[in-house]
């Protein structure tokens, strides 16, 4: 008999399509990343000494770790408070994005403008008004507004609607949740330009032909979103979960911190330790909420 070709089954053809896939990144993992990556780590366990001919690594153990943990001043209190961060904001960010989505999928006057304009602020976030933001000036007007109106959480008082929520019989820890999220409007919207395109993409990809089948057979707009558009989008929700988790880490105050510490206050073995503790936090929080999601999510086959 001829050897023909390896005939391979459709399972076996998606996992190396999935390889091929990730191929480019792996390539640039390995000669960009890796190595950078090792000595990063070298570093935060040790001290660079500078010499005529560089810099040479004083080996110190687990010192420069135990000083961010325990000596330094805002390591903790800010990487706490990034973690706390994250967790309010994403679950609104992506909320806020599919409802933004759905919306902006429906056939109206005047649907590429609106599009444009919910996906304006990632555009001037990228330059000169991002630095505005993070800056002592955008700082000092949020103060100056809450000093002179009292806040959105006062003005939200001031409309007894969070009264009305708690005769209502809202806990406590929701009515403060959503309190927090009317105050991170800005916020909210200035990060879900990317996400609110992925779910456009995800919504128009999905077959007309279900949801005519779906009004056929008598289900109401709302059960055709759980039934049909929820299931269909699930692995992009994933998607965009994973994406606000990092975005909401890139720039923040505890990367400012280990910026300052290597560059200005010259300590690079601690910004080190900082950046790696760093990372191992994001890669955990990432692991988990992919495993527990992982289960959830549905895939057309």
């Amino acid at each position: 008999m001829k050897a023909g070709r390896l005939k391979l089954s459709l399972e076996q053809k998606r996992k190396v399509f999935g390889i091929w896939f990730i191929l480019p990144w792996l390539i640039g993992f390995l000669t960009l990343f890796a190595w950078p990556f090792i000595q990063s780590f070298r570093y935060s366990m040790g001290t660079l000494k500078l010499t005529d001919n560089g810099f040479t690594v004083e080996f110190v153990g687990w010192d420069n770790y135990l000083y961010i943990f325990y000596e330094h001043a805002n390591y903790v209190r800010l990487l706490t408070e990034s973690v706390i961060n994250m967790f309010v904001n994403v679950p609104l960010i992506v909320v806020f994005s599919l409802f933004t989505a759905v919306l902006l999928n429906q056939k109206f006057r005047g649907r590429g403008a609106a599009r444009a304009i919910f996906f304006l602020p990632v555009i001037l976030a990228s330059g000169a008004i991002a630095n505005l933001e993070r800056g002592d000036y955008m700082q000092a007007i949020t103060r100056n507004a809450n000093a002179e109106f009292g806040g959105v959480a006062a003005l939200m008082e001031n409309l007894d609607l969070v009264p009305i929520l708690l005769e209502a019989g809202v806990s406590p820890a929701i009515v403060g949740y959503l309190t927090g999220a009317v105050g991170r409007i800005y916020q909210i919207i200035s990060s879900s330009g990317v996400q609110i395109l992925i779910f456009l993409a995800g919504l128009q990809s999905i077959s007309p032909s279900l949801y005519e089948a779906s009004k056929i057979e008598g289900a109401t707009g709302y059960e055709s979103f759980w039934k049909i558009t929820f299931p269909m989008i699930s692995p992009l929700i994933l998607t965009n979960v994973v994406y606000s988790i990092i975005d909401s880490f890139v720039t923040n105050y505890v990367s400012q911190v280990i910026t300052n510490t290597a560059f200005r206050q010259f300590q690079f073995g601690v910004s080190a330790a900082m950046a790696v503790v760093y990372f191992a936090v994001i890669s955990v929080i990432l692991w988990v909420v992919t495993a527990l999601m992982t289960r959830k999510v549905f895939y057309y086959d």
